[in-house]
Protein backbone atom coordinates (compact mmCIF):
# COMPACT_ATOMS: atom_id res chain seq x y z
CA UNK A 1 0.00 0.00 0.00
CA UNK A 2 2.64 2.54 0.53
CA UNK A 3 2.88 2.97 -3.13
CA UNK A 4 -0.81 4.33 -3.46
CA UNK A 5 0.23 6.15 -0.75
CA UNK A 6 2.92 8.00 -1.66
CA UNK A 7 0.94 8.53 -5.19
CA UNK A 8 -2.33 9.76 -3.21
CA UNK A 9 0.45 12.01 -1.09
CA UNK A 10 2.39 13.37 -4.42
CA UNK A 11 -0.90 14.50 -5.89
CA UNK A 12 -2.11 16.19 -3.16
CA UNK A 13 1.06 18.14 -2.70
CA UNK A 14 1.11 18.58 -6.48
CA UNK A 15 -2.74 20.71 -5.48
CA UNK A 16 -1.16 22.32 -2.40
CA UNK A 17 1.60 23.57 -4.55
CA UNK A 18 -1.00 25.14 -7.44
CA UNK A 19 -3.21 26.57 -4.73
CA UNK A 20 0.28 28.48 -3.17
CA UNK A 21 1.39 29.76 -6.45
CA UNK A 22 -2.00 31.17 -6.94
CA UNK A 23 -2.38 32.27 -3.52
CA UNK A 24 0.96 34.26 -2.53
CA UNK A 25 1.05 37.77 -2.88
CA UNK A 26 3.93 38.97 -3.71
CA UNK A 27 3.31 42.24 -2.48
CA UNK A 28 2.53 41.08 1.17
CA UNK A 29 5.56 40.40 2.74
CA UNK A 30 3.23 38.80 5.32
CA UNK A 31 1.78 36.72 2.58
CA UNK A 32 4.24 33.73 4.71
CA UNK A 33 3.00 34.17 8.00
CA UNK A 34 -0.90 33.85 6.71
CA UNK A 35 0.22 30.48 4.86
CA UNK A 36 1.28 28.94 8.05
CA UNK A 37 -1.56 29.94 9.86
CA UNK A 38 -4.28 28.59 7.43
CA UNK A 39 -2.27 25.37 7.29
CA UNK A 40 -1.88 24.80 10.47
CA UNK A 41 -5.52 25.32 11.23
CA UNK A 42 -6.55 22.99 8.88
CA UNK A 43 -4.28 20.95 10.13
CA UNK A 44 -5.08 21.60 13.98
CA UNK A 45 -8.60 20.35 12.89
CA UNK A 46 -8.13 17.24 11.16
CA UNK A 47 -5.77 15.83 13.95
CA UNK A 48 -8.66 16.48 16.73
CA UNK A 49 -11.25 15.18 14.51
CA UNK A 50 -9.26 12.17 13.08
CA UNK A 51 -8.33 11.28 16.80
CA UNK A 52 -11.85 11.46 18.16
CA UNK A 53 -12.99 9.72 15.00
CA UNK A 54 -10.31 7.06 15.97
CA UNK A 55 -10.44 7.34 19.54
CA UNK A 56 -6.92 7.48 19.76
CA UNK A 57 -5.18 8.39 23.01
CA UNK A 58 -2.69 11.03 22.39
CA UNK A 59 -0.01 11.32 24.97
CA UNK A 60 1.11 15.06 24.76
CA UNK A 61 5.09 13.76 25.26
CA UNK A 62 4.56 12.78 21.73
CA UNK A 63 5.17 16.21 20.56
CA UNK A 64 8.68 16.41 22.23
CA UNK A 65 9.08 12.79 20.64
CA UNK A 66 8.24 14.08 17.57
CA UNK A 67 9.24 17.54 17.88
CA UNK A 68 13.08 17.45 15.89
CA UNK A 69 10.86 15.92 12.55
CA UNK A 70 8.11 18.56 12.92
CA UNK A 71 10.79 21.38 13.57
CA UNK A 72 12.66 20.38 10.04
CA UNK A 73 9.39 20.53 8.32
CA UNK A 74 8.00 22.97 9.59
CA UNK A 75 11.23 25.10 9.09
CA UNK A 76 11.43 24.11 5.96
CA UNK A 77 7.72 24.60 4.69
CA UNK A 78 8.25 28.37 5.87
CA UNK A 79 10.93 28.99 4.17
CA UNK A 80 9.16 27.52 0.95
CA UNK A 81 6.20 30.25 1.74
CA UNK A 82 8.72 32.75 1.79
CA UNK A 83 10.32 31.86 -1.92
CA UNK A 84 7.05 32.23 -3.13
CA UNK A 85 7.65 35.93 -3.16
CA UNK A 86 10.42 35.45 -5.39
CA UNK A 87 8.94 32.89 -7.25
CA UNK A 88 10.61 33.13 -10.86
CA UNK A 89 13.63 32.72 -9.15
CA UNK A 90 12.45 29.93 -6.60
CA UNK A 91 9.61 28.00 -6.90
CA UNK A 92 10.62 26.63 -9.97
CA UNK A 93 14.26 25.58 -8.66
CA UNK A 94 15.66 22.30 -9.35
CA UNK A 95 17.63 22.91 -6.31
CA UNK A 96 14.54 22.83 -4.36
CA UNK A 97 12.90 19.55 -5.97
CA UNK A 98 15.43 17.49 -5.51
CA UNK A 99 15.12 17.36 -1.59
CA UNK A 100 13.63 13.98 -2.40
CA UNK A 101 16.79 12.38 -3.50
CA UNK A 102 19.24 14.10 -0.13
CA UNK A 103 16.96 11.69 1.83
CA UNK A 104 17.17 8.35 -0.28
CA UNK A 105 20.90 9.12 -0.34
CA UNK A 106 21.44 9.56 3.62
CA UNK A 107 18.91 6.65 4.05
CA UNK A 108 20.92 4.41 1.32
CA UNK A 109 24.23 5.60 3.27
CA UNK A 110 23.89 5.23 7.20
CA UNK A 111 21.06 2.03 6.90
CA UNK A 112 21.46 -1.06 4.88
CA UNK A 113 18.88 -1.27 1.89
CA UNK A 114 19.02 -3.86 -0.54
CA UNK A 115 17.75 -1.99 -3.92
CA UNK A 116 16.75 -4.11 -7.11
CA UNK A 117 17.58 -2.89 -10.34
CA UNK A 118 14.01 -1.83 -11.18
CA UNK A 119 13.90 0.12 -7.85
CA UNK A 120 17.38 1.99 -8.63
CA UNK A 121 16.31 2.08 -12.54
CA UNK A 122 12.68 3.88 -11.54
CA UNK A 123 14.51 6.34 -8.15
CA UNK A 124 17.20 7.54 -11.23
CA UNK A 125 14.38 7.83 -13.58
CA UNK A 126 12.38 10.07 -11.11
CA UNK A 127 14.53 12.07 -9.82
CA UNK A 128 16.33 13.43 -13.12
CA UNK A 129 12.88 14.01 -14.56
CA UNK A 130 11.81 16.42 -11.57
CA UNK A 131 15.06 18.49 -11.79
CA UNK A 132 14.48 18.42 -15.44
CA UNK A 133 10.84 19.80 -15.36
CA UNK A 134 12.14 22.62 -12.37
CA UNK A 135 14.82 23.35 -14.81
CA UNK A 136 12.70 24.01 -18.06
CA UNK A 137 10.14 25.75 -15.57
CA UNK A 138 12.40 28.10 -14.52
CA UNK A 139 13.66 28.52 -18.20
CA UNK A 140 10.10 29.74 -19.31
CA UNK A 141 9.90 32.33 -16.14
CA UNK A 142 13.21 33.63 -17.14
CA UNK A 143 11.97 34.07 -20.70
CA UNK A 144 8.60 35.05 -19.51
CA UNK A 145 10.09 38.50 -17.63
CA UNK A 146 12.54 39.20 -20.90
CA UNK A 147 9.75 39.27 -22.90
CA UNK A 148 7.56 40.91 -20.56
CA UNK A 149 7.16 45.08 -21.29
CA UNK A 150 6.86 45.73 -18.19
CA UNK A 151 9.85 46.62 -15.68
CA UNK A 152 10.91 43.49 -13.33
CA UNK A 153 10.40 44.15 -9.67
CA UNK A 154 13.72 44.53 -7.76
CA UNK A 155 13.43 41.52 -5.56
CA UNK A 156 13.17 39.38 -8.64
CA UNK A 157 16.94 40.36 -9.40
CA UNK A 158 18.43 39.36 -6.28
CA UNK A 159 19.63 36.49 -7.50
CA UNK A 160 22.39 35.33 -4.67
CA UNK A 161 18.91 36.07 -2.20
CA UNK A 162 16.55 34.43 -3.95
CA UNK A 163 17.99 31.30 -4.76
CA UNK A 164 19.38 30.71 -1.05
CA UNK A 165 15.35 29.43 -0.39
CA UNK A 166 15.67 26.73 -2.48
CA UNK A 167 18.70 25.37 -1.28
CA UNK A 168 18.16 25.85 2.02
CA UNK A 169 14.42 24.01 1.65
CA UNK A 170 16.25 21.76 -0.05
CA UNK A 171 18.72 21.08 2.78
CA UNK A 172 16.19 21.28 5.67
CA UNK A 173 13.34 19.07 4.26
CA UNK A 174 15.71 16.33 3.09
CA UNK A 175 17.09 16.41 6.45
CA UNK A 176 13.21 16.46 7.91
CA UNK A 177 12.41 13.43 5.60
CA UNK A 178 15.59 11.10 6.59
CA UNK A 179 14.89 11.94 10.02
CA UNK A 180 11.19 10.66 9.17
CA UNK A 181 12.59 7.84 7.67
CA UNK A 182 14.61 7.24 10.96
CA UNK A 183 10.82 7.38 13.30
CA UNK A 184 9.17 5.63 10.91
CA UNK A 185 10.52 3.45 8.96
CA UNK A 186 14.11 1.87 10.17
CA UNK A 187 13.56 2.43 14.16
CA UNK A 188 9.90 2.75 14.45
CA UNK A 189 10.14 5.18 17.31
CA UNK A 190 6.81 6.21 16.95
CA UNK A 191 3.71 5.23 15.62
CA UNK A 192 1.84 6.59 12.31
CA UNK A 193 -1.29 7.67 14.58
CA UNK A 194 1.35 9.41 16.91
CA UNK A 195 3.66 10.79 13.79
CA UNK A 196 0.72 12.51 12.08
CA UNK A 197 -1.21 13.91 15.37
CA UNK A 198 2.35 15.08 16.92
CA UNK A 199 3.27 17.04 13.53
CA UNK A 200 0.02 18.41 12.80
CA UNK A 201 -0.86 19.96 16.56
CA UNK A 202 2.77 21.13 16.47
CA UNK A 203 2.43 23.06 13.17
CA UNK A 204 -1.34 24.52 14.61
CA UNK A 205 0.68 26.00 17.89
CA UNK A 206 3.09 27.25 15.35
CA UNK A 207 -0.16 28.46 13.71
CA UNK A 208 -1.26 30.09 16.60
CA UNK A 209 2.32 32.32 17.39
CA UNK A 210 1.86 33.32 14.05
CA UNK A 211 -1.40 34.72 14.38
CA UNK A 212 -0.56 35.99 17.96
CA UNK A 213 2.77 37.87 15.83
CA UNK A 214 0.53 39.02 13.00
CA UNK A 215 -2.33 40.08 15.06
CA UNK A 216 -0.88 42.32 18.13
CA UNK A 217 2.73 42.40 17.11
CA UNK A 218 2.42 43.96 13.65
CA UNK A 219 -1.03 45.21 14.00
CA UNK A 220 -1.75 43.36 10.68
CA UNK A 221 -5.75 42.01 9.98
CA UNK A 222 -6.28 38.51 8.88
CA UNK A 223 -9.53 37.82 7.24
CA UNK A 224 -10.00 34.13 7.73
CA UNK A 225 -12.74 34.06 4.53
CA UNK A 226 -10.40 36.10 2.81
CA UNK A 227 -7.61 33.60 2.29
CA UNK A 228 -10.14 30.97 0.93
CA UNK A 229 -7.01 29.72 -1.62
CA UNK A 230 -4.49 29.75 1.06
CA UNK A 231 -7.12 27.71 2.98
CA UNK A 232 -7.74 24.94 -0.38
CA UNK A 233 -3.68 24.95 -0.29
CA UNK A 234 -3.74 23.97 3.48
CA UNK A 235 -6.83 21.23 2.68
CA UNK A 236 -4.19 19.71 0.00
CA UNK A 237 -1.25 19.89 2.16
CA UNK A 238 -2.92 18.36 5.56
CA UNK A 239 -4.28 15.13 2.69
CA UNK A 240 -1.02 14.66 1.77
CA UNK A 241 0.47 14.96 5.06
CA UNK A 242 -2.10 12.42 6.47
CA UNK A 243 -0.67 9.99 3.54
CA UNK A 244 2.75 10.52 3.96
CA UNK A 245 2.90 9.38 7.42
CA UNK A 246 1.82 6.18 6.09
CA UNK A 247 3.77 5.68 3.03
CA UNK A 248 6.91 6.97 4.90
CA UNK A 249 6.36 3.97 7.57
CA UNK A 250 6.37 1.34 4.88
CA UNK A 251 9.36 2.40 2.61
CA UNK A 252 11.45 5.54 3.23
CA UNK A 253 13.90 5.20 1.00
CA UNK A 254 11.66 4.91 -2.05
CA UNK A 255 8.56 6.62 -1.14
CA UNK A 256 11.07 9.69 -0.42
CA UNK A 257 12.05 10.50 -3.91
CA UNK A 258 8.28 8.94 -5.48
CA UNK A 259 6.78 11.76 -3.54
CA UNK A 260 9.11 14.54 -4.67
CA UNK A 261 7.69 13.76 -8.15
CA UNK A 262 4.57 16.01 -6.83
CA UNK A 263 6.05 19.30 -8.85
CA UNK A 264 4.87 16.99 -11.82
CA UNK A 265 1.58 16.40 -10.29
CA UNK A 266 1.31 20.71 -9.90
CA UNK A 267 2.83 20.98 -13.56
CA UNK A 268 -0.26 18.70 -15.02
CA UNK A 269 -2.91 20.88 -12.70
CA UNK A 270 -1.42 24.36 -13.54
CA UNK A 271 -2.00 22.91 -17.39
CA UNK A 272 -5.54 21.81 -16.45
CA UNK A 273 -6.65 24.76 -14.51
CA UNK A 274 -4.40 28.05 -14.98
CA UNK A 275 -4.26 27.10 -18.86
CA UNK A 276 -0.51 26.95 -18.38
CA UNK A 277 1.50 26.07 -21.81
CA UNK A 278 3.80 23.06 -21.82
CA UNK A 279 6.24 22.57 -24.71
CA UNK A 280 7.25 19.57 -26.03
CA UNK A 281 9.98 18.57 -23.87
CA UNK A 282 8.17 19.23 -20.76
CA UNK A 283 5.46 16.69 -22.05
CA UNK A 284 8.56 14.05 -22.60
CA UNK A 285 9.77 15.02 -19.22
CA UNK A 286 6.53 14.15 -17.75
CA UNK A 287 5.88 10.67 -19.95
CA UNK A 288 9.22 10.37 -18.55
CA UNK A 289 8.32 10.93 -14.79
CA UNK A 290 5.49 8.39 -15.07
CA UNK A 291 7.29 5.29 -16.66
CA UNK A 292 9.76 5.85 -13.07
CA UNK A 293 6.52 5.62 -10.87
CA UNK A 294 5.21 2.63 -12.84
CA UNK A 295 8.26 0.96 -12.97
CA UNK A 296 8.24 1.10 -8.63
CA UNK A 297 4.91 -0.04 -8.85
CA UNK A 298 6.00 -3.14 -11.10
CA UNK A 299 8.64 -2.70 -8.27
CA UNK A 300 5.96 -3.22 -5.40
CA UNK A 301 4.44 -6.15 -6.82
CA UNK A 302 7.57 -8.78 -7.71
Amino acid sequence: MWFMFALLTAFAWGGADLFYKKGSDSDDRFSHIKIVIMVGLVMGIHATVYMLVKGISFDPIDLLRYSPVSALYILSMTIGYIGLRYMELSIASPVQNSSGAVTSILLFIFFTHKLGVVEVLGVTIITLGVIGIAILEKAAEQRALKASSEQIDKKYQIGMMAIMFPILYCIIDGLGTFADGIYLDELKLISQDSALLAYEFTFFLCAVLAYTYLKFVKKQSFHLFKERVKGYAAVCETIGQFFYVFAMFSNAIIAAPLIASYSIFSVILSRIFLKERLTRTQYAVIVLVIIGIALLGIADEL
